[in-house]
């Protein structure tokens, strides 16, 4: 399914953006992908401030010019725009569980991970909160920010005893939301899932064997 109309403005190494891409992929829906710069901080430059006045990625810009900037903002546009291949849920029950879930997801996995890392990361000194503000680092967070990542993967061991996949019976947002934040936890902090985790094991093998985590 193509859609020139669409631009989104992501970064390769931005795990929000890696968000979007996934569900871009199990949609089939193509965009026009922009590069910023997280590096050279272009996400401040006037140029990208006027797309998204937070200075974070990714944004989605449509043909009429309107920027939809906040992940799950951005994934409900697309689920209701292009209805092909729900990830956000079917029934009214099902669209209710699901966000229940990517919301915990969230919470509990992906802003654990995010404020460990930059609170943790020298390169983000004076950055320890993204978006147009600068707030100092506090080191106390991180240990709290690893404890917090270990009672994650607790929490996804025994929901994982429980159901093939975090919503439930099928692959949905949460599940994008939970592997970007574990292959996140890996790369940055080097805390992937504990060996010991079985079925949170599987669970990682069935969904990183998905041609959309290439995205």
């Amino acid at each position: 399914m193509s859609s020139d109309q669409l631009k989104l403005y992501e970064s390769s190494g931005s795990p929000n953006s890696r968000r979007v891409r996934i569900f871009l992929a199990e949609k089939g829906i193509s965009a026009s992908r922009i590069p910023v710069d997280l590096g050279s901080r272009e996400q401040f430059s006037e140029a990208y401030v006027r797309i998204n006045p937070r200075r974070v990625v990714p944004t989605l810009v449509l043909a009429d010019g309107t920027g939809i900037g906040e992940v799950p903002a951005i994934l409900r546009y697309l689920e209701e725009v292009y209805p092909g291949t729900p990830l956000l849920g079917t029934s009214p029950k099902d669209k209710a569980l699901v966000t229940m879930w990517e919301r915990r997801m969230e919470l509990e996995g992906f802003a654990a991970v995010m404020d460990t890392v930059r609170n943790a990361a020298a390169g983000l000194k004076g950055r320890a909160i993204s978006g147009p503000h600068d707030y100092a680092q506090i080191p106390e967070l991180v240990a709290r920010g690893r404890q917090r990542i270990a009672d994650f993967y607790a929490d996804l061991e025994v929901r994982f005893t429980e159901v093939p996949f975090v919503a439930g019976d099928r692959f949905s947002v949460a599940d994008i939301t939970a592997i970007v934040t574990t292959d996140f936890a890996a790369k940055a902090l080097g805390l992937p899932i504990p060996e010991t985790n079985v079925a949170s094991q599987r669970w990682y093998a069935l969904v990183a064997a998905r041609p959309s985590m290439a995205a």
